[in-house]
């Protein structure tokens, strides 16, 4: 092959040469033969990224998760809290409108914050009473900032107020109006384990046949490489065909083959690594991502700790905050809403039973309390309106034959 270059008055000329002269020697080309364009992974949106496993896994566990808490209305009492119910109850723990369920409003809620990076949703009012909560689309809202205040656009017509919106960002930015989205903020990771999962179904879509090169004596001329390719091409079909590993060449030729072998580019522990580094983004624990290559029996109770501590914790105080500001008004200081996050022991039943258990064993809990969290009946005999102590299991404040101290008893004054 030869190519000549001569620069005359500012343009150049080629002389002529084997190669087609419209498709150029370039890495680019070179690279497109592998299914890569221009040398640059290709952009990520929430569609591709979530065709990542990791991605769609961090997603659905997260949200659903948060969606899974059970969420009560709450008045202050004297020294405590005195759960209410009625409208708002319903409104927040059981149907925001009469088109979603409360899992299904904040399961959808809570996927926009970790896809687009902003979960907002539009509280329907009559004067001060709240009537519903309706969800919003964050790709179709626009807020901007009218003398001072924040201002939701919605669709392009409807605006609402800061204080009919509830808004809980992913990461805000500096302009107190914009957020940054988990997926724009791991693009690079998640397009690299894209493009790991394009190579290896490729790979394995061409029967586990890399790309080759085939050297030796060729025919000249556009056709008559393009039939010796063909040739070559249907040797290599019929033998994955056939199953059997050899098939004929041509004298003084050779197949080489063309890119890396996965196992030798560490294919695995490159796949691996992108779970890890998906969980990074989203600061959940690994083994939430199904990544047990170093769970032990230790490390992974730790985890579950992590989890509730230092993930689902923070984004519930973050609704919670949200949802008291933009119900209540900056001024209220007696009804909130509140998270029990109790609900995530509802899966480990015998872990549930033993701390209800040392809770009303050691005057934590009444069994009336313990009994409602479980949604079974109060003591029909009214002894569950009490507090324990673990030992006899006497109510506090009378002997050990049961009877009230105050009103004498064959003890009384000993016990």
């Amino acid at each position: 092959m030869r190519i000549a270059f001569e620069f005359a008055r500012g343009a150049e000329t080629r002389s002529a040469a084997i190669e087609n002269p419209t498709v150029p020697v370039s890495a680019e080309n070179f690279l497109s033969f592998f299914g890569i364009q221009s040398g640059n992974l290709t952009a990520v949106t929430i569609d591709s990224a979530l065709t990542v496993p990791a991605v769609s896994a961090a997603v659905t566990f997260l949200s659903s998760s948060l969606a899974n808490l059970p969420l009560h209305a709450y008045r202050a009492a004297k020294n405590s809290g005195e759960r209410v119910g009625g409208s708002l109850q319903r409104i927040l723990n059981e149907a925001p409108n009469d088109e979603w369920s409360s899992f299904g409003w904040r399961k959808y809620f809570w996927t926009q914050v970790f896809t687009g990076g902003r979960g907002v949703s539009w509280i329907e009012r009559a004067g001060n009473t709240v009537l519903g909560i309706w969800p919003m689309d964050p790709a179709s809202t626009v807020i901007s900032m009218v003398n001072g205040r924040r201002i939701y656009t919605f669709s392009g017509a409807k605006q609402y107020p800061a204080s009919d919106v509830i808004d809980v960002p992913f990461l805000l930015k500096r302009d107190q109006l914009s957020s940054y989205s988990p997926i724009v903020m791991g693009a690079k990771a998640i397009q690299l384990a894209i493009a790991m999962n394009d190579y290896g179904s490729n790979f394995f879509a061409g029967g586990g046949v890399p790309p080759l090169s085939l050297s030796g004596p060729l025919p000249q001329g556009k056709e008559a490489m393009g039939r010796a390719m063909a040739d070559i091409n249907r040797a290599i079909d019929a033998a994955k065909q056939s199953e059997k590993p050899i098939f004929p060449m041509p004298p003084g030729h050779e197949l080489k083959q063309v890119g890396f072998d996965p196992a030798k580019g560490q294919m695995v522990e490159a796949r691996l690594f992108q779970i890890q580094e998906i969980a990074r983004v989203y600061n959940i624990p690994p083994v939430f991502l199904q990544d047990l290559s170093r769970g032990t029996f230790a490390n992974v109770e730790q985890q579950d700790l992590h989890l509730i501590k230092h993930l689902i914790a923070q984004w519930a105080k973050a609704f919670e905050d949200e949802l008291n500001l933009k119900l209540f008004g900056a001024a209220n200081n007696r009804r909130y809403v509140e998270h029990s996050l109790d609900g995530l022991m509802r899966g480990d039943f015998l872990g549930r039973m033993q701390a209800l258990a040392m809770g009303v064993q050691n005057g934590l809990l009444m069994p009336d309390e313990g009994r409602a969290l479980d949604n079974r009946p109060a003591d029909p005999t009214g002894n569950g309106a009490r507090l324990y102590m673990q030992g006899a299991m006497a109510p506090l404040g009378t002997n050990t034959y049961g009877k009230d101290a105050a009103n004498g008893g064959p003890n009384d004054g000993q016990d």
